[in-house]
C-alpha cells in the first residue's frame, strides 16, 4: 500500500557521515529533524517531540518525531508519532498533561497527554494556504495519538499563525490554560486562553520588540523566582527570530517582565531599542542587536522551548542545533541535524537587571537518579602560561568531553583553546578571549569542512564580563558541535563544526605575556 509520505520520498543520499554522529547530542537515526516540540515530563520519562521529515534528510514532509530519555544525554528514537498527510503538514507546538481531564480526552484517574499544534494547511484542505492550531492526544503515555476531529481548534484565517506553546496558569477566575503563539510576519506574540483546550479567546498582543526584522517563531512564556527567591518571581518570554540574529541568520531572543494573566509587560531593562531600529541603517541595527538579550551568541542555537511538567519547578530548554542559513546543507548523511543538550535556566539578578543563566544538564540530574558515563581523562593544578601551550587530551571517536577552565589572564593579550586542531596547526576551531576588548570569540573559520555553503564559515563573538577577574569556561566538545557556557552560564555560544578525520588534538595557550591557570579539568562523556 502505498502511503502520502510513500510518495513524498527523496531519494537517499551517501553514505553516512559516521564520525560526525554526536555521542550525547540527539540526532535522528537516518531523517531530517528541526524544532523541538512538545517537550515534556511523564511518568518518568522526558518526551522530545521534534519537526522531522520522516522519509527525507531535508525539510519537507513536516510531522512530529519522538524520542524518550531519563537523563536528558541518552535518548531512544521511536516511530513518527504524530504524522503529516494530504491536508496538512504538522508545524511546530507543546504537549500538555491534562491532570484535570479539562478535555475530556481521558479520565480524572489517567489524564491525556495533549499536543497543541500548528496545522499547516495545503492546497486539498478546506482551510488551504492558512495556519491554525489543532489538537492531538495520546491515553498511552505518548506512544500514540490521535488527532482530535473538531480541529482546527482556533485560526485567524493567518498563513502565518503558528507555534503554540500552552502552559496552566493560576489566576485570581480560576485555572486557565494559557496559549503564546505567533503572528510570524508581524513579529507579534499573540496569548489566548482556554477552559478546555478546546475553545480559546484572545488575550493581548505583545511585539514588534528588539530583534524585529525577520519572522518571529517558537515563543515560550514561563516564571522563575530570581535568585531563587521565590517571593520575586518574573516571568521569561522566549521569542526565536529568523532571520536577524545577532550572529546571523535564526538565533533566540528573551525578554524580562510580568505576566498577570492576560498580557506580558517587559522589564524596561529588556528593551533594546523601543523605537525599532531600521535595517536599512546597519550600524546602529547591529549596535541595537548587540543590546538584545539573547539566549545564545552562535550560530547554531534556535527554536529553545522549555519542558514542561518537570518536577520541582526546574526549567529546562533544549534547541535545534543548526541555523536555517545552511541547514539543508549540513554534510551529513543519513541523518541531517542535531538538538543542543538540555540546559536548566535560572534568573539572577548578581550583577544587575535579572537575567538568564544556563548549564547544560550533564549529571546528577537524571529523572532515576543515575550518573551518566563521566570518565576523568585530565586534572592540573595551578600552572601558569608565559606565551605558551599546554596540550589536552586529544578528541575520542566515541565520546564527547568537557572542559572546565579557570583562567587569571594577567597581561596576557589572548588566552585561547584550540579545538579538534590537526597535527600541523592549519585546522582547528578557536575559542579565544581577548581582554582588550572583553569578547569571548568562537572562530570556525578554520574548522574542517566549512565550503558546503558560503554563510558556513564564521567567528562570533559576545561581550563577556570577567568576575573577580577569572575567566570561567565550561566547554562541551561533540563530534560536531562545540557549546560554551561561560561566567556560569551568563554568556553562552553553540557552533556547528565538522573537522576533518585526523584532526583531534586540543590545546589551551595564552599569547602575547603571562596567564595563571587555575583550574582546569578534562573529562570524557558518553
Amino acid at each position: 500500500m502505498t502511503t502520502f509520505l510513500d510518495a513524498a520520498r527523496l531519494e537517499p543520499g551517501p553514505a553516512e557521515t559516521a564520525r560526525f554522529r554526536p555521542a550525547v547530542h540527539f540526532t535522528a537515526r537516518d531523517t531530517w529533524l528541526n524544532d523541538p516540540n512538545g517537550l515534556v515530563f511523564h511518568d518518568g520519562l522526558y518526551h522530545l517531540f521534534f519537526q522531522t521529515n520522516p522519509y527525507g534528510n531535508v525539510w519537507g514532509n513536516m510531522s512530529w518525531g519522538h524520542a524518550t530519555s531519563r537523563d536528558l544525554l541518552h535518548w531512544t528514537e521511536h516511530p513518527v508519532a504524530i504524522a503529516c498527510d494530504e491536508t496538512e503538514d504538522i508545524f511546530s507546538g507543546s504537549v500538555v498533561v491534562d491532570h484535570g481531564n479539562t478535555s475530556g480526552f481521558g479520565t480524572a484517574d489517567a489524564p491525556p497527554l495533549v499536543a497543541i499544534y500548528t496545522s499547516a494547511y495545503k492546497a486539498t484542505a478546506e482551510y488551504s494556504g492558512t495556519q491554525a492550531q489543532s489538537l492531538a492526544y495520546s491515553i498511552d503515555g505518548g506512544m500514540t495519538w490521535h488527532k482530535y476531529g473538531g480541529n482546527p481548534v482556533l485560526s485567524r484565517n493567518s498563513p502565518h499563525f503558528r507555534d503554540p506553546k500552552v502552559f496552566r496558569y493560576q489566576g485570581e477566575d480560576g485555572a486557565w490554560w494559557i496559549m503564546a503563539a505567533v503572528e510570524a510576519q508581524h513579529q507579534r506574540v499573540v496569548f489566548y486562553r482556554s477552559r478546555d483546550l478546546k475553545s480559546w479567546e484572545f488575550l493581548s498582543g505583545f511585539g514588534p520588540a528588539n530583534a524585529d526584522q525577520g519572522e518571529w517563531e517558537c515563543p515560550d512564556l514561563f516564571p522563575l523566582a530570581v535568585d531563587g527567591d521565590p517571593d520575586n518571581l518574573k516571568w521569561v518570554l522566549i521569542v526565536n527570530v529568523n532571520p536577524g540574529a545577532v550572529a546571523g541568520g535564526s538565533g533566540g531572543q528573551y525578554f524580562v517582565g510580568q505576566f498577570d494573566g492576560v498580557r506580558f509587560i517587559p522589564d524596561p531593562g529588556s528593551l533594546a531599542a523601543p523605537d525599532g531600529v531600521s535595517a536599512l541603517d546597519s550600524i546602529k541595527a547591529a549596535a541595537a542587536l548587540q543590546q538584545c538579550l539573547w539566549l545564545d551568541w552562535g550560530r547554531d542555537c534556535y527554536a529553545s522551548v522549555s519542558f514542561t511538567n518537570v518536577p520541582d519547578g526546574r526549567r529546562i530548554i533544549i534547541g535545534w542545533m543548526n541555523n536555517w542559513d545552511y541547514a539543508n546543507q549540513l554534510p551529513t548523511s543519513p541523518w541531517r541535524s542535531s538538538m543542543t543538550l538540555a540546559r536548566e535556566v535560572r534568573l539572577t539578578a548578581a550583577h544587575g537587571p535579572a537575567r538568564l543563566v544556563q548549564q547544560p544538564v550533564l549529571a546528577g540530574h537524571s529523572a532515576n537518579e543515575e550518573q551518566p558515563a563521566f570518565k576523568a581523562l585530565m586534572h592540573v593544578d595551578s600552572f601558569d602560561l608565559q606565551d605558551s601551550s599546554f596540550q589536552l587530551p586529544d578528541a575520542e571517536p566515541r565520546n564527547a568531553q568537557v572542559i572546565e577552565a579557570e583562567v587569571l589572564p594577567g597581561n596576557a593579550r589572548r588566552i585561547e583553546f584550540r579545538l579538534f586542531a590537526d597535527t600541523g596547526g592549519s585546522e582547528g576551531t578557536v575559542l579565544r578571549f581577548d581582554p582588550d576588548s572583553s569578547r569571548l570569540v568562537l572562530d570556525r573559520r578554520r574548522s574542517g569542512d566549512t565550503r558546503f555553503h558560503g554563510k558556513f564559515a564564521s567567528a562570533e563573538s559576545a561581550p563577556l564580563v570577567l568576575e573577580d577577574g577569572v575567566l570561567k569556561l565550561q566547554i562541551v566538545v561533540d563530534h560536531c558541535s562545540v557549546e560554551v557556557f561561560a561566567q556560569g552560564g551568563s554568556v553562552v555560544l553553540t557552533d556547528l563544526v565538522f573537522p576533518g578525520a585526523q584532526a583531534r588534538e586540543n590545546w589551551l595557550s595564552a599569547a602575547g605575556g603571562h596567564a595563571t591557570i587555575l583550574k582546569l579539568t578534562v573529562s570524557a562523556l558518553s
